[in-house]
């Protein structure tokens, strides 16, 4: 599930930190968690595909080391990013 051209200069232009930005800690984070949240929604309608699901365990574990990393360098960067995706409760 990946994301098209449109939805990922959406996602780049929201996220940027400055203007020739596109592959920053939060630009990436955001892509993932959306590529996630579509994935997540295939995966309840198809719930036999493993690929998929195994594709999607590695996408969390990468989003996972992303903000661990982006917590130690900038905590306050990290709280905005949650809060601005609603990844966290």
């Amino acid at each position: 599930m990946s994301l098209d051209t449109a939805e990922k200069q959406k996602l780049i232009e929201s996220h940027q930190v400055h203007a020739t930005d596109t592959g920053s800690v939060e630009v990436q984070v955001a892509m993932l968690s959306e590529r996630i949240s579509k994935l997540s929604d295939h995966l309840q309608g198809n719930i036999h595909d493993f690929a998929s699901r195994q594709g999607l365990l590695k996408m969390i574990g990468k989003r996972k080391r992303l903000l661990s990393y982006l917590k130690v360098k900038n905590e306050k960067k990290y709280h905005d990013l949650v809060i601005k995706i609603g990844i966290r409760g």
